[in-house]
């Protein structure tokens, strides 16, 4: 038996290796990332100190060796100042760069390629933020305009049409499809305003929230989470067509009818595209405080992104609006680009983009009626506002902008590595921030 025994272990062996190396060999993958770090906890310099970029190309948590890294340097969202490709030692490659001499934010990506894919990772070190003025003027009749808007608005009956989604619905919940009555094109005649009603079943009066929405055409489902925590909520589209067609509806306008709908009509302020979009947010107002269960006094309004705007722009226009959160708003400080420096979403007038046409006196003009820095001028209400560092749609440079020029009650919340998203973290922070001050009317700072 012992002889079969080492016969059967020296046949099987001879059989591998007659069979070649495949057999029985391991082979190496998982989760690859580029992870760059500034070497200051909080991201953030003085002005003119010198920053230690750290660059680590791991898999599984440990370093790949001997991967040759590629990186870009430079300001935010303009051409690099630096670029250069090195081999990333096991410990990991360290960049020194050399700080902004005046408030802003310089960006470093790196580029790894493992196994024939590429990878990218970024870090964006900020100094002094909170020092970064706006580019964008602010016009002496500013006000005068949107006063002569909303004056307009409010000659137009709401004219409200509702249809129960049951399926949309909840146990403590009726969901509704909703069409308002909305001003027109160059406040001439009216359009229709769409949203998602979500208010609770049991009677009672409730504080109410405005859901204003992000950049892009897409179907809604309301707000119905909020709704089943005792708020009255209202999820608006922009683009006057129903919010709950088929998908492909919205493909197809996406790619098509309404593809740049956010520089339509750029060169005219009685007419530029987002005229209408903000005094809807204002009829989205008026609809929700003439419910009869709305607590006729507790209203707020949230968003991100574009929505983070129209949060800032609604609260501004409205003083029945008693707080607001925005998550990265965007359209803030647009005319960065003119000035050396990023500019906000939709970056229409940076000049290295296919929106390069657009900077001319009259769309410059037109955006000073329409940037959230202004806005964010005439805010008296209390915000809370997040967003990350590493934004490449939201440049921080233009959120923060926005930010420096309130003199309302404020608290920001960062999360310094996202991008143009939220972690889980912020989106429960900023859910339970938005419950506790529609029912308390506290903002906590």
């Amino acid at each position: 038996m012992k002889n079969a025994s080492v016969w059967f272990a020296r046949s099987f062996a001879l059989l591998l290796a007659l069979l070649g190396p495949g057999v029985g060999a391991q082979e190496r993958t998982g989760a690859v990332r580029v992870q760059v770090t500034p070497n200051r906890g909080d991201w953030t310099y003085q002005t003119g100190a010198d920053v230690l970029f750290r660059v680590q190309v791991l898999r599984d948590g440990h370093p790949v060796p001997s991967t040759s890294v590629r990186y870009e340097l430079g300001p935010e969202m303009l051409a690099a100042t630096e670029k250069r490709t090195v081999v990333a030692p096991p410990e990991g490659l360290t960049i020194k760069a050399a700080g902004l001499k005046e408030p802003g934010f310089l960006r470093l990506v790196a580029y790894a390629e493992v196994d024939g894919k590429t990878y990218r990772g970024l870090a964006t070190a900020g100094f002094e933020p909170l020092k970064i003025l706006p580019t964008i003027e602010d016009p002496k009749d500013f006000d005068e305009f949107w006063r002569t808007g909303k004056e307009a608005l409010a000659k137009l009956p709401i004219d409200a049409r509702l249809t129960l989604l049951p399926e949309l619905s909840t146990a403590t919940v009726n969901v509704y499809h909703v069409n308002l009555q909305n001003i027109g094109a160059e406040l001439i005649g009216s359009s229709r305003l769409y949203g998602i009603l979500a208010e609770p079943k049991a009677e009672g009066r409730y504080p109410a929230l405005l859901n204003v929405p992000g950049a892009g055409v897409r179907p809604y489902r309301g707000a119905v989470e909020l709704a089943e925590k005792g708020l009255i909520t209202f999820q608006i589209g922009i683009h006057g067509l129903p919010v709950n067609l088929d998908t492909a509806v919205y493909d197809g306008l996406r790619a098509a009818g309404l593809a740049g709908y956010s520089v339509f009509n750029l060169d005219n302020r009685e007419r530029y595209f987002y005229r209408r979009v903000y005094l809807g947010a204002v009829r989205a107002n008026d609809f929700l405080t003439s419910l009869p269960k709305w607590d006729g006094k507790n209203l707020v309004v949230w968003g991100g992104s574009q929505g983070g705007a129209l949060s800032i722009v609604t609260a501004a226009l409205d003083e029945r609006v008693k707080g607001l959160a925005a998550a990265y708003p965007a359209i803030s400080d647009t005319t960065g680009y003119a000035f050396g420096r990023a500019g906000g979403w939709p970056h229409m007038f940076r000049s290295d983009s296919k929106e390069s046409g657009h900077r001319s006196a009259e769309k410059l003009r037109t955006m000073q009626y329409y940037d959230v820095v202004n806005f964010a001028r005439r805010l008296r209400v209390p915000g809370l506002y997040t967003w990350g560092f590493n934004d490449e749609t939201c440049p921080p440079t233009s959120m923060f902008s926005s930010y420096n020029v309130i003199t309302a009650p404020k608290k920001l919340l960062l999360a310094l590595e996202t991008g143009h998203a939220q972690t889980p973290e912020q989106t429960d922070r900023v859910a339970q921030w938005l419950e506790t001050f529609a029912k308390t009317g506290q903002a906590g700072f």
